[in-house]
């Protein structure tokens, strides 16, 4: 198991770079608010067609391992070319290159991880993510500083990150896809699932606000006057406020309804925005940072854990990228996109308040659906 603690320590230190600095190298080479939003949302627009690509492609491959070294590669040498120009449609085009690569990775390694701890039945989930979050933390401020000196560094410092990811993938046990011999089945096998629907529809509500954050925080935290290294600062903040659920997220799995625990993320999500609105010192945005550590992992182990727990074994690949296609695809276009154009016409303070919000309204719908799960139970028991 140290291989895959070591794996997710790594490769989340290419997406705190990646994720936090690509907006502000955009905004460094003369990008508008709406290019910005722009560049960020086609990305995602790619990954909807690839995910159920790269989904269906594991689940029927002999070895799950190739495929995800293949999306690493592909990920680290798209980064590499980002440098050779600045010119908009460019940058619009290796955008959805990379992402076609990169969005793929996390799912497929959730996949891969949770399928090995079912067989081991000795390590959870959670202690071996939480190797992501230190890694995403350290990176946030180690970066933080070299971007001061020139945020083009970015660019071989992931590709490396991507290529230490790989030697480690060889080592991982080999883990084939159930449909490489056997049962074929149908990815809208997962559609007929009422539950997990409606799960992927809260998350994918929540992760559209996140998809704005992403994309428009790093922005936004610097126009309040913050410089790089406050805001690897807020990232490091933001992802050791993760550590607590990850030590504890087979427990709080196993002992608490999942509505419940949707619900505290979305009603988090409120509370994150709604400071956010209310800052005009970027020092007091840091505090709010620490909610993010109700949300973002909340719902993405909760999640990952639900689909492989649920999900038909034919199809565990499968069920994990729809969720990646929905909360790094169709949620991150809405938020990245949309935003753009919102922040243009009311301001990024005041989009922060909408998504408060949106939050509070989803809050609102999970209520309504653990009262039904509820009542269901008590006519089941009857």
């Amino acid at each position: 198991m140290i291989y895959f603690l070591l794996y997710y320590s790594i490769v989340y230190m290419g997406n705190a770079i990646y994720g936090t600095y690509m907006p502000v190298y955009f905004q460094s080479v003369g990008a508008s608010p709406s290019q910005i939003g722009t560049l960020l949302s086609l990305g995602p627009l790619v990954a909807i067609l690839a995910q159920p690509v790269w989904g269906a492609v594991s689940d029927r491959s002999k070895s799950k391992n190739t495929v995800l070294m293949l999306l690493i590669i592909g990920a680290g040498a798209a980064m590499l070319l980002f440098p050779l120009s600045t010119a908009f449609y460019y940058l619009l085009a290796i955008v959805c290159v990379f992402t076609f690569f990169q969005t793929s990775i996390f799912a497929i390694s959730d996949a891969i991880t949770l399928e090995e701890l079912e067989k081991q039945k000795r390590w959870s989930f959670g202690p071996i993510r939480l190797g992501g979050t230190i890694g995403f933390a350290i990176m946030s401020l180690t970066f933080g500083f070299i971007a001061k000196t020139n945020i083009g560094y970015l660019f071989p410092i992931y590709a490396f990150v991507m290529m230490v990811s790989f030697v480690l993938v060889t080592r991982f046990p080999r883990i084939s896809g159930y449909q490489s011999t056997g049962n074929k089945m149908r990815v809208w096998v997962l559609f007929k699932n009422r539950k997990l629907m409606t799960y992927l529809a809260i998350n994918l509500i929540i992760q559209i606000t996140l998809g704005y954050y992403y994309t428009f925080f790093p922005v936004y935290f610097r126009g309040l006057g913050a410089d790089n290294v406050l805001l690897g600062w807020s990232m490091a903040i933001s992802s050791f406020s993760e550590i607590p659920f990850l030590l504890f997220a087979s427990r709080i799995f196993k002992h608490i309804r999942i509505t419940h625990i949707l619900l505290i993320s979305c009603t988090a999500a409120g509370l994150r925005w709604l400071c956010f609105y209310l800052t005009v010192d970027p020092i007091w945005a840091l505090p709010a940072q620490v909610l993010h550590g109700l949300i973002f992992i909340v719902l993405s182990v909760t999640m990952a854990m639900y689909i492989n727990q649920e999900v038909p074994k034919e199809l565990k690949a499968s069920g994990q990228t729809l969720n990646a296609l929905l909360s790094l695809g169709v949620a991150r276009i809405i938020g990245s996109f949309a935003g753009g154009f919102a922040s243009e016409a009311f301001g990024m303070r005041n989009v922060f308040l909408y998504n408060t919000w949106i939050a509070l309204g989803c809050a609102f719908l999970v209520f309504l659906v653990s009262l039904r799960e509820t009542r269901e139970r008590r006519l089941e028991g009857e």
